[in-house]
């Protein structure tokens, strides 16, 4: 079996030969061809057809060649022959598994009832020197395929279904929202204050200024200027960068949805993020029913059943699920005697949290991470969302909305905080605990008034996986971030 550096000398050699019959085997524009999927839904006996893309299997037969070509629509079979190509028949042993190749032709279908191009003109558009990993196997190493995207790309069917998905499902949503007069709008990604959420920035330095800027860790208190100058509708689809963990949910660059609804609640903006999101699920995916998995077949990987986003979504407050969770004497025994109660419920907590934080961290897994179907979570305690409005039947809690989908939070939802003296407050008691500086001109912008408001988080990627059935947000992302091989190796 030949070697790679073998392979590679091959190729090499062909691409010498290309050029030694006066031919640039990295050539001209090929325009008007039609994609494979395009062709295949317009079969017709004997039409004439222009294609191009990559070759991806030849079966050569004396005169006669099978082939498979493939473009980000799927893959459509050429057939050739002496007799229709005459001297460029020839080049199909100059031709490589991975070349681009463009050819002219008629359609017909095969015995086996394969439609296909049968060519008379063929060339080669651009050659590959690097082997294709085979189809069949693909990039066996997982951390390889996201390390080399542009190759699983062309030998991985799924992951290239899961990433064409993510682009109609984000231009779905961009719809969605046009469709019901929300303007799209773009705020700074460098800001001289990290702010809208509480999460460690990535600090970077304009040399023309002199001063350190931090990359948006969220875009939520540029639009609400927005609602302050009166626009009353808005959205943006926005990367965010938080300097903190990797893990299967999470990646240092991700992308996420925020919209603010002037004069709504957090109500009106839990009707919103479900429709949004069952709408998007019929016109992409095509059924309410998405994800799920089969059992493997040495039952080592348990069947998993689908979400079911079948409306209306039940709504419950944080507290009740808490309580159901982790006994209903849980907001009446002492501080101590919950963290004794988190050990019996096998729920790790650090010595350094405070006791809203031990409640949430129950909630998160004894609630959140068990929660399949769409739940929307309500009234959270005030401590945890700082820019929510507070419930005015219980000044403890806040009017919002998390959305549990899969096990993981969504989109949160909040009746947005309009009273700059308490959001002062709020923010310098956030301040203090995690060193933020305070964004003086964003409360100033809420003294000249911002009207009562809905806003809603929708993260993008976690709302694919939760679509296609990803069940990492490294399979929703075309680059995922990973440490370079001299880090990783070290």
């Amino acid at each position: 079996m030949e070697d790679e550096s073998e392979l590679l000398a091959l190729r090499r050699a062909r691409l010498d030969t290309w050029r030694a019959q006066g031919i640039d085997p990295f050539g001209d524009a090929y325009p008007g061809a039609e994609t494979c999927r395009h062709v295949i839904d317009h079969y017709a006996d004997d039409r004439p057809v222009r294609i191009a893309g990559r070759l991806i299997s030849k079966r050569e037969m004396g005169k006669n060649v099978f082939a498979h070509i493939q473009d980000e629509t799927g893959k459509l079979q050429v057939y050739a022959q002496v007799q229709g190509l005459g001297d460029k028949f020839a080049f199909w042993k100059l031709l490589d598994i991975g070349d681009f190749i463009g050819g002219e032709g008629t359609l017909f279908t095969t015995k086996t009832g394969e439609k296909t191009v049968r060519l008379s003109d063929l060339r080669i558009l651009s050659k590959s020197l690097r082997p294709i990993p085979s189809q069949w196997y693909g990039l066996a190493d997982v951390e390889q395929r996201y390390r080399q995207r542009y190759v699983d790309l062309i030998v991985n069917e799924d992951a290239r279904k899961v990433l064409l998905l993510r682009s109609r499902i984000v231009s779905e949503v961009r719809r969605f929202f046009e469709d019901r007069g929300f303007l799209e709008v773009e705020t700074p990604m460098m800001q001289t204050i990290a702010g809208g959420a509480a999460a460690r920035p990535f600090v970077t330095r304009h040399n023309a200024l002199g001063i350190d800027l931090y990359m948006r860790i969220a875009p939520e208190l540029y639009l609400k200027r927005l609602l302050v100058g009166g626009m009353t509708r808005v959205f943006e689809i926005n990367r965010n960068f938080r300097n903190e963990g990797v893990s299967r949910r999470h990646n240092p660059e991700f992308t996420m949805l925020e919209a603010y609804w002037a004069y709504a609640d957090f109500t009106l903006m839990a009707q919103l993020v479900e429709d949004l999101i069952t709408t998007v699920a019929q016109k992409v995916i095509g059924t309410l029913q998405v994800g799920g998995r089969p059992a493997s077949e040495d039952g080592s990987v348990p069947a998993l059943p689908p979400i079911d986003l079948t409306g209306p979504w039940p709504r419950r407050p944080y507290r009740e699920l808490v309580r159901a969770a982790a006994g209903d004497d849980w907001f009446t025994i002492t501080s101590n005697q919950r963290r004794e109660r988190c050990t019996q419920l096998s729920v790790e907590i650090a010595p350094a949290m405070e006791d809203f934080e031990v409640t949430n961290q129950v909630f998160e897994k004894l609630v959140e991470a068990k929660t399949r179907n769409p739940l929307f979570v309500t009234h959270l305690p005030k401590e945890l969302v700082p820019l929510a409005k507070q419930n005015k039947d219980d000044a403890t809690v806040v009017d919002v909305f998390e959305l549990i989908i899969g096990g993981q939070e969504v989109a949160p939802g909040y009746s947005e905080l309009n009273d700059p003296l308490v959001q002062r407050q709020r923010l310098e008691a956030q301040a203090g605990e995690e060193t933020q500086k305070l964004d003086e001109d964003f409360l100033a912008a809420l003294e000249y008034g911002m009207p009562p408001a809905g806003g809603i988080g929708l993260g993008i990627d976690r709302l694919v996986m939760t679509l296609t059935g990803a069940e990492s947000i490294r399979d929703v992302i075309l680059f995922p971030l990973l440490k370079p091989r001299s880090s990783a190796a070290s």
